[in-house]
């Protein structure tokens, strides 16, 4: 009778306790590579980071001010914090390295498991344009993932740059080159093979377009990646991919990335090297991230960016278990107790105890409201005053 909104959801006490521990470990982590954190407002205009965040419209919360203003919950965390940086940041330094966690809403037209309103916890390096950028989100996010507990998870690498580059060699269009972004984004593999085959290409360059597909693995694929290239241009993104994992062996975490040359995140958004994070057990990403040079030039500051975000539930999901209940002490107490009850819990909290004051005229049942605790004080008026 009392439906929430669809799409949002309570968090109960062993799952608000869990998911406390892991956002405090993840973000301590984040805070000794030197990020620091930040906070946005929920609300922000739907002209500014609105239409900025890559977020499709239909899925965007909106409402209007009183002064006739739309204005939007904020969909995600990167848009944000670029409108921030632009506007007051960067005008002290670069670059500059930020870490958040944060709620993000983001509306749904049906249920189907998936949530209006989860948290975000991750970074943005703003103002780093080189691959050691890249390389440092990366062993960054390894390292969050291992902090909170979480060891078998690979992470997927990919560059848009690369994916475009072939698609301009082959299709010389845009629009239809939008069409097969559109198939990968959605990951709907079988649905890129019937499109392409259906495309006026020769057999030769049809081959090009599907043998992108298999372009996952290690090392190996970029010179597998090479090989459909006809020029120079895309070349570069090879170069990134190899510098990237050169310098990941460095970190000492290259035994979590794969390479996918396939990977499309946000059609929109990124420019570059972009990545997804897998667990075991998760069907969908826990994480995401890459490099993304043109948003702040919305903000009218023209500063190269990249970073990650993690879904809290979703990491939450592949850790499996929840935090068990802490030992906790109830006093049971009567009038005539009461300060030598406050007293005594007082002493057992300064001790790191949990401790429960209950005025025991306030319980009906008392075997039923003590059962949940480890143990019980009793401080009545029997003889001797206290049990």
């Amino acid at each position: 009778m009392f439906e929430k909104p669809l799409g949002m959801r309570d968090t109960l006490p062993l799952l608000y306790e869990t998911k406390m521990k892991v956002r405090s470990k993840m973000l301590q982590e984040m805070t000794s590579w030197g990020y620091q954190m930040i906070a946005t407002p929920a609300l922000e205009y739907y002209e500014t980071v609105g239409k900025e965040s890559a977020i499709q419209d239909q899925q965007l919360f909106t409402l209007i001010d009183q002064q006739g203003h739309t204005l939007v919950l904020r969909p995600d965390m990167t848009a944000p914090i670029a409108r921030v940086a632009a506007s007051k940041l960067l005008k002290y330094r670069i670059p500059v390295r930020l870490a958040y966690a944060a709620n993000v809403y983001r509306a749904q037209q049906r249920e189907g498991g998936r949530p209006a309103e989860f948290e975000q916890i991750g970074i943005e390096c703003i103002g780093h344009s080189t691959v050691s950028g890249d390389a440092e989100s990366i062993a960054l996010l390894v390292s969050v993932l291992r902090i909170a507990g979480l060891e078998n998870f690979k992470i997927s690498v990919g560059h848009i740059g690369y994916i475009k580059q072939l698609f301009s060699d082959v299709l010389h269009d845009e629009e239809r080159a939008e069409q097969c972004l559109k198939f990968l984004y959605e990951k709907n593999y079988v649905g890129y093979r019937e499109h392409v085959k259906k495309l006026a290409l020769s057999e030769a360059q049809e081959q090009r377009l599907l043998q992108l597909l298999s372009l996952r693995g290690l090392e190996e694929v970029c010179q597998q990646g090479r090989a459909l290239l006809e020029n120079e241009a895309g070349l570069q993104a090879i170069n990134e991919l190899e510098e990237l994992y050169k310098q990941l062996k460095d970190f000492g975490v290259h035994k979590y990335v794969s390479f996918d040359l396939s990977l499309v995140c946000h059609m929109s958004y990124y420019t570059g090297l972009l990545f997804e994070v897998y667990a075991d057990g998760v069907g969908s990403p826990i994480g995401s991230g890459g490099r993304y040079d043109n948003l702040l030039s919305k903000f009218n500051y023209k500063a190269p960016a990249t970073g990650f975000a993690i879904s809290t539930d979703r990491l939450l999901e592949a850790l499996g278990n929840l935090e068990e209940e802490k030992d906790s002490y109830c006093i049971l107490f009567d009038e005539q107790h009461r300060q030598a009850a406050i007293q005594a819990a007082a002493t057992m909290r300064a001790e790191g105890k949990v401790v429960v004051l209950q005025d025991i005229h306030g319980v009906k049942d008392v075997l039923a409201f003590t059962s949940s605790f480890t143990a019980v004080e009793y401080m009545t008026d029997s003889e001797g005053g206290k049990q």
